[in-house]
């Protein structure tokens, strides 16, 4: 490869690193720096993994192998192996063939044969946070020093973006949290104020009852007019909670991205679909979110689901939302503590509506419609 070609990679693999700044999704720019190594350095496969603490991988992209590939090979890689070594060493490998080194242990019996191979841990100051290598070289002779260099540096970009991840994570931990304060104040400030007058209106109310009806019935007016003000307030103060991500991904997007979270975290597989939705009331998107959230808490939490799926229709005017599991079930009468009721309030309180289907062994639908 030339050395304008090469530079023009190194160019786009540092944008994509620039990237996390703008709150792209972390995978993507790791994608981007794994499919631009393997193409600069000539390789047939390569891969980048972040450890978990659960001796798993938190994240791990790979180029050359097809999702069919993956799917015969089965769960994500453990760090065992070559892939461990190098996490519990921090030193890079170069090897002429992977599978004569000490350290090599074993593949599942669908995965590729890896022959020549080169790694390179990827550092955070003195803490190796990752690994990325790659293996089988199609040109003749193997890896060179050259490329070792040149992986060093596609480590140092993946080490900026993973940083810029972590800090923007606790950034935004921190807003969090200064919002949840905000909010407490308003909620001190604007609503208990105004409940703690209706409660005395209303004690005031109850004793004027039997001696003075006309007083009391002017008190009485003032009480529904003193709930109707703290309900508009803590409607205001709700609409303030939309959650950053919808204004800046929309429902979709948001949605997506705590699936997949899920999916990572959860032993159950959690899979997402969804149409391409036109622009959404804010109201709707909010409403639609939460149902979603607290349908997959139950359905991951109490059904013990092997699969979870979530998918968003549009179906001429209406938006629906429907989780599935496969899991446990239950009788009708036995939902209580399921935020059921919760749920159905959220999805009636923007014009929509909610049913549940759900019988021992049979898992659980939760499906929301709303027109748009």
């Amino acid at each position: 490869m030339s050395s304008p070609d090469r530079d023009e990679i190194l160019q786009a693999v540092s944008s994509a690193v620039l990237a996390v700044t703008r709150h792209l999704s972390v995978r993507e720019v790791l994608q981007v720096i794994v499919r631009s190594a393997q193409r600069l350095l000539d390789a047939r496969y390569a891969a980048l993994g972040v450890p978990d603490d659960d001796g798993s991988f938190a994240e791990f992209v790979a180029e050359g192998i097809t999702d069919k590939q993956w799917e015969a090979i089965g769960p994500m890689p453990r760090q065992h192996g070559m892939l461990g070594a190098m996490l519990r060493e921090g030193t890079p490998a170069r090897l002429p063939d992977l599978r004569e080194d000490p350290r090599f242990e074993w593949w599942p019996k669908a995965h590729p044969v890896m022959k020549d191979f080169l790694g390179v841990p990827i550092r955070d100051a003195d803490q190796v946070i990752g690994i990325i290598f790659l293996a089988n070289k199609r040109t003749p002779g193997g890896f060179t020093q050259e490329d070792q260099e040149l992986l060093t540096l596609f480590a140092a970009h993946a080490a900026i973006a993973l940083t810029n991840a972590r800090l923007y994570e606790r950034g935004r931990e921190l807003a969090m949290l200064e919002e949840r304060n905000r909010v407490a104040r308003e909620l001190h400030d604007a609503v208990t104020q105004k409940l703690f007058s209706l409660r005395l209106t209303a004690q005031a109310a109850a004793t004027m009852l039997d001696k003075a009806p006309d007083k009391a019935h002017a008190e009485l007016e003032r009480v529904q007019r003193l709930a109707g003000e703290a309900l508009s307030e803590l409607r205001a103060v709700i609409v303030e909670l939309r959650p950053a991500e919808l204004d800046r991904h929309g429902l979709a997007e948001t949605l997506r991205k705590h699936v997949r979270m899920l999916d990572r975290l959860h032993p159950s597989l959690v899979t997402f679909e969804c149409d391409e939705l036109p622009p959404l009331d804010s109201a709707v998107e909010v409403a639609v979110l939460r149902v979603a959230q607290e349908a997959l808490h139950n359905a991951l939490r109490h059904s013990g689901a092997l699969r979870v799926s979530v998918r968003l229709v549009l179906d001429g005017g209406t938006l629906a939302l429907t989780v599935h599991d496969d899991g446990d079930g239950f009788e009708q009468g036995e939902s209580r503590g399921l935020g059921l009721v919760s749920m159905r309030d959220r999805a009636e309180s923007v014009g929509g509506a909610m049913t549940v289907s759900s019988a021992p062994g049979q898992g659980t639908t939760v499906r929301v419609e709303v027109g748009v």
